[in-house]
């Protein structure tokens, strides 16, 4: 993928220069190329057709060189003056305080600097509820709820396959009950007689199929279900490395 070449600060500054002499540079081109033709004029027309005792060749030169010299200053005058007001602006951040400007300038740029900081406050959204998105100001604020709980399928099914390795592929409509069967025996069941992979198979379903989105309760239960699996599977996950730690102590 292409991207757009940004100069750096100092390249920008020869370039802005460069096209600065090639614009004087022509703008003197052309000047000369008149002042030539006038003075070639001049020259042709005169009686003598010569410079010597032709006034309109004095009058052109005089005017040329007048106009050349004036346009000098003006560019000395100019750049001098840019110069010397860039000298003035502090290179650091400066604080302004009251006395640096008039007593209504100050005023006037408190005001609208309480007045900008208002209304960016009252912009802040409140109380406000998407379907399948957290609320603002709330701990899963801004988080799509349908999105996060399918997003948790990979780490899961990644975490099974260091405890089982030769757990089945995932595939991409299957149920969470059916995929995960052989980690059933490691998790505990409440007195329903359900697992968190029951509600957890429930929730990626609903996430899954349903034409609304998932509210918040059944994304906290959802959710809640897959951390509890990811808990269980990251302690066999410990236990097994202590055991093979141990046994091979042991052989040793």
């Amino acid at each position: 993928m292409w991207t757009l070449w940004r100069p750096s600060s100092r390249a920008r500054f020869w370039i802005l220069e460069a096209c600065y002499a090639l614009l004087i540079l022509i703008t003197a081109c052309f000047f000369a190329i008149s002042c030539s033709a006038l003075l070639e004029q001049a020259v042709r027309t005169a009686p003598n057709h010569s410079v010597k005792n032709n006034w309109d060749v004095v009058i052109i030169g005089a005017t040329y060189f007048l106009v050349l010299v004036i346009s000098i200053a003006f560019c000395i005058k100019r750049r001098i003056a840019v110069r010397r007001r860039l000298q003035r602006v502090s290179a650091a951040y400066n604080r302004t305080n009251r006395n640096d400007v008039p007593k209504p300038v100050h005023e006037y740029i408190s005001q609208e600097f309480a007045r900008s900081c208002l209304v960016s406050y009252e912009c802040q959204p409140r109380a406000v509820i998407h379907a399948g998105w957290g609320r603002p100001g709330t701990e899963h604020g801004g988080i799509r709820f349908r999105r996060t709980l399918l997003d948790t399928i990979a780490d899961i099914d990644a975490r099974a396959h260091l405890i089982i390795p030769n757990l089945p592929p995932l595939k991409p409509h299957s149920r969470m009950i059916h995929h995960f069967r052989y980690i059933l025996p490691l998790l505990p069941k409440d007195d329903d007689g359900l697992t968190h992979l029951h509600y957890y198979d429930s929730a990626i379903q609903l996430a899954r199929t349903s034409v609304r989105e998932p509210n918040e309760d059944e994304f906290l239960l959802g959710l809640k279900a897959a951390d509890e699996i990811r808990r269980i599977l990251n302690d066999c996950r410990v236990e097994m490395l202590e055991e093979s730690r141990i046994h091979l102590s042991a052989s040793t």
